[in-house]
């Protein structure tokens, strides 16, 4: 995984064996992950690396996220239900996300058209940092997470505040895989089989 945010705009975030070829998604969406992290800068958020991700910042707070996959590119508001998306451009980033947090685009004219939307979410959200604002917890039921998963994520700090990051349905994922091993042995190499989807974001049967 890299280490160093800029490397994601020339090689990927280096998590598979598409880094640093022409076949990797930050290759290939160049132009529009580089329009994206122009804009974040220009919206004054900070750029730090986040789950081998650009990720930016303001106050103390991650406010949005790019990634570029094989079909699109993306940008996540990690809080976007406390944005008014008067223009209705956010949509749920999978099939168990609870919440549209997730900006996608299939060409860089698809931004180009959407840019003074997307830039007046970006205000937002640096405006609801500044105000100390965060959405309002959902009513959901609590996860009973598994014995193993619980000192894995006490033991790695990077890896609790990725899986915390996750939406509700991703996480129960993680829940139902390791609860249906047999042994700890098993259970401990899922885990560790598991540690770069959860930092990637995504749930256990996600590829």
């Amino acid at each position: 995984m890299i280490t160093e945010v800029a490397s994601y705009f020339t090689d990927g975030c280096g998590r598979c064996s598409r880094f640093a070829t022409d076949a990797c998604s930050a290759r290939i969406w160049a132009e529009g992950v580089a329009r994206l992290r122009q804009m974040c800068l220009d919206a004054g958020l900070e750029e730090s690396l986040r789950w081998g991700h650009p990720c930016y910042r303001h106050n103390g707070r991650n406010l949005a996220l790019i990634g570029a996959f094989q079909g699109d590119f993306v940008l996540t508001f990690p809080d976007a239900a406390i944005l008014g998306d008067d223009a209705g451009l956010l949509e749920p980033a999978g099939p168990n996300s609870q919440t549209a947090t997730t900006l996608r685009f299939a060409s860089l004219q698809a931004l180009e058209d959407r840019a003074e939307a997307v830039k007046a979410l970006m205000i937002q959200a640096r405006a609801h940092a500044e105000a100390g604002e965060r959405p309002a917890p959902r009513a959901s039921a609590a996860l009973d997470l598994p014995d193993m998963l619980l000192s894995a994520l006490n033991d790695d700090a990077d890896l609790a505040e990725a899986f915390h990051a996750l939406t509700p349905g991703r996480q129960r994922s993680y829940v139902i895989a390791l609860s249906s091993a047999k042994t700890d042995a098993t259970r401990a190499a899922r885990i560790a089989r598991f540690r770069d989807k959860i930092l990637a974001g995504k749930g256990a049967n996600e590829r």
